[in-house]
């Protein structure tokens, strides 16, 4: 006979989903911190069930946590005074230890800021098809109840996202060859080599900055360039060092005193940079998990 009582068994059950209902929140929103929430909302509400009517936990979790995130999506929508195309995600550094293996490049890939930017992208409804059933294979029936659509609706949903996704350029994460793209383009920076800059920068490269007055964007390889000279010539001594941010090739720099000063991360296509989001605002720096100083 067993001392487990039911309620131990849904909290057993509820712990082993958790890192997958995580991340399920984190692929649709974006945010670690989102994630965390929408995850705790969802325990709260399977702690207000009659657990003994539901058949399938794991499904039912998932759907949960699938409704939530979808209003949170769609509430973002509703806010206009937000920009949330150009919201960067939540951001993950770790020390760049040189070329990663083919699985982990890939799994980086997978997950990175890419393909997170791309996410952002999509409508509410098409970002929850895609992402419930390209990555957690959920059926499209279980996915149409939670849209509220037909499993037909949901899969044609499925498939406008999947196209959207297919047709934008993935960087192959941090490959060789990006890595000394990113080189290049932070030497220019610092010669304050105008030629230099525009020769690794695509034309319509994109420039996200996160300072603390909110989102900067700035576009072109002119204007990008032209940037990246005036802060050589603002002269701010720093320190900084190679690093992975979201499996992307990046680079972190502090002031003299070991007060962080920025987070870059570089998105490369085709030997050119066509993406650089840059963290500044000294708040959101703090709440990163950031590798020591060299």
């Amino acid at each position: 006979m067993s001392d487990t009582s039911p309620a131990d068994l849904v909290t057993k059950t509820f712990e082993a989903q958790r890192d997958r209902l995580r991340a399920v929140a984190y692929r649709m929103l974006g945010s670690h911190a989102d994630a965390e929430d929408v995850v705790q909302e969802a325990w709260l509400r399977l702690s207000r069930q009659d657990t003994a009517a539901i058949h399938n936990l794991a499904g039912w979790l998932t759907t949960v946590v699938g409704r939530i995130s979808l209003d949170v999506l769609r509430s973002r929508q509703a806010r206009p005074e937000a920009s949330y195309d150009d919201r960067l995600p939540e951001l993950v550094v770790t020390v760049d230890a040189g070329p990663a293996p083919e699985d982990d490049v890939a799994l980086a890939d997978s997950v990175g800021l890419a393909l997170l930017v791309v996410l952002e992208s999509l409508g509410p409804s098409e970002r929850l098809a895609f992402v419930l059933h390209d990555m957690f294979a959920v059926p499209f029936d279980e996915i149409g109840q939670i849209l509220g659509k037909s499993a037909a609706a949901a899969k044609m949903l499925a498939s406008r996202a999947r196209r959207k996704v297919q047709t934008t350029e993935h960087p192959t994460a941090a490959g060789r060859e990006q890595r000394e793209v990113v080189q290049a383009f932070l030497a220019a920076a610092h010669r304050g080599d105008f030629e230099g800059l525009l020769r690794v920068l695509d034309p319509e490269v994109k420039l996200t900055v996160d300072t603390p007055d909110g989102v900067v964007v700035v576009l072109g390889a002119t204007e990008v360039a032209a940037g990246a000279q005036r802060r050589v010539a603002a002269g701010a001594a720093t320190r900084g060092r190679a690093a992975l941010v979201n499996g992307l090739p990046g680079f972190v720099s502090w002031r003299e005193d070991g007060t962080p000063l920025s987070v870059m991360a570089f998105t490369v296509v085709d030997r050119r940079i066509t993406r650089i989001a840059v963290v500044i605002d000294p708040a959101r720096l703090a709440a990163m998990d950031l590798p020591e100083p060299v």
